[in-house]
């Protein structure tokens, strides 16, 4: 079995989704992360309906609302002008989905629940500090080179899955191109426990405004909701100028004066952000989920609710290839259902959102809220709206492709 079993390289979400589900379907699976344990990523954390029907077979959906923040309602709104709000319900696609809402969970405390069930699966074999170094293809199979603890390990599988994030090892050793650009600024992530729902705010609210927007999150904390923000900043200012205290504290009461009191900061961090996509997600046995096979900015939180949905699409599609129930060309179908979900939706909507966000013509500006408040006021067009910011259109488009 262990010739026969599919290689996952990389231990976030979308890897350990995926070795998940195979198992569960019963593929044997070698999952092989290169950090020593879980990693804690301070960026994703709002999960879309589709997502959450994707992981509910297998208990992950409901242990993560055990912990999780329920968002029903959103906004999007203008920082220079209090009359520019369109607040969105998700309760008008409650017929499509059991999950009308959006779901606030980060990412780091989303794994430790997928591994746990994992764990459980006696078809499933985990090992941390094994970091992927190559793969062979041959005829029936792939050959994988692993380090670990200072030792090379030569594997033989039927597949291999690159899960391996944005820098991937795997897509690099196949040589797919990663087509795309990266955006000139630099991200900022700021986390306060201050309560913005006090200045009025929803729990997800995209602010638009053409020298710094920023997103805000109301995030589960260990023991009372904390805010999570996100803004860009200038390339060409040092990290450390940026996050000095007092900086980010004129940020903060520049953004909410607070009177003489200072925020309370947990935490900020850093990320640069790219819009880019593998050329294929599959070349002969190896195939490519997750961030290794598109990356794209944080506005509508695609990233990855799009990588969860790659694995809820490859999972069926490789589990009925391996036992022998459809051939292998069912797993073009996967590349070219993904591809086209992620080109058309994660892409577009993405990059669109960014530069709406940052529109810097009056005119253009006032036209795009005024038109963003009647849709949201408008049951009919809200809910065509809704469905595709919260991706059951992408999912749909992906089922469309033949």
């Amino acid at each position: 079995m262990t010739a026969a079993r599919v290689i996952i390289a990389g231990g976030g979400p979308v890897g350990l989704m995926t070795a998940l589900g195979l198992a569960h379907a019963g593929v044997p699976v070698l999952l092989i992360e290169q950090e020593p344990a879980l990693t804690i990523d301070l960026r994703a954390g709002s999960y879309h309906p589709p997502t959450l029907e994707a992981m509910a077979p297998y208990g992950i959906t409901d242990r993560m609302l055990e912990r999780g923040i329920k968002v029903r309602h959103w906004q999007i709104r203008d920082r220079n002008n209090p009359a520019w709000v369109a607040n969105w319900d998700l309760g008008l696609i409650a017929d499509l989905t059991p999950y009308p809402y959006r779901l606030h969970l980060e990412q780091h405390r989303l794994t430790p629940i997928i591994l746990d069930i994992l764990r459980g699966e006696p078809l499933a074999e985990i090992q941390f500090s094994a970091r992927f170094t190559g793969v062979e293809q041959t005829a029936d199979g792939v050959r994988v080179t692993y380090e670990r603890n200072g030792e090379r390990t030569v594997v033989d599988g039927a597949y291999l899955i690159g899960a391996d994030g944005g820098r991937s090892n795997v897509r690099k050793a196949i040589g797919m191109p990663f087509e795309g650009f990266t955006w000139d600024e630099r991200f900022m992530v700021i986390s306060t426990s201050f309560d913005f729902q006090t200045r009025g705010y929803a729990k997800n609210v995209y602010l638009a405004d053409p020298d710094q927007w920023a997103t805000l999150f109301q995030m589960p904390g260990d023991v009372t909701p904390y805010w999570r923000i996100v803004i860009p900043t200038d390339i060409n200012i040092p990290e450390d100028v940026l996050a000095a205290p007092d900086a980010v504290e004129a940020w903060l009461q520049n953004f909410a004066p607070r009177a003489d009191e200072r925020y309370e900061v947990l935490y900020n961090s850093f990320y640069r952000v790219h819009q880019r996509v593998a050329r294929n997600f599959r070349s002969g046995r190896v195939l490519l989920a997750g961030d290794a096979a598109h990356l794209n900015n944080p506005l509508g939180a695609f990233g990855l609710n799009s990588g969860i949905q790659d694995a809820a699409n490859l999972i069926p599609k490789l589990a009925a290839v391996w036992h022998g129930a459809a051939p292998d060309s069912l797993l073009d179908l996967y590349d070219r259902q993904r591809h086209t979900a992620t080109v058309e939706h994660v892409q577009a909507n993405s990059i669109a959102n960014k530069r709406t966000m940052e529109e810097r013509d009056p005119a253009l500006r006032k036209a795009h809220f005024e038109e963003l408040v009647h849709t949201a006021e408008t049951p009919e067009l809200a809910r065509r709206f809704l469905i595709n910011s919260s991706m059951i259109a992408a999912v749909q488009r992906a089922s469309e492709v033949a």
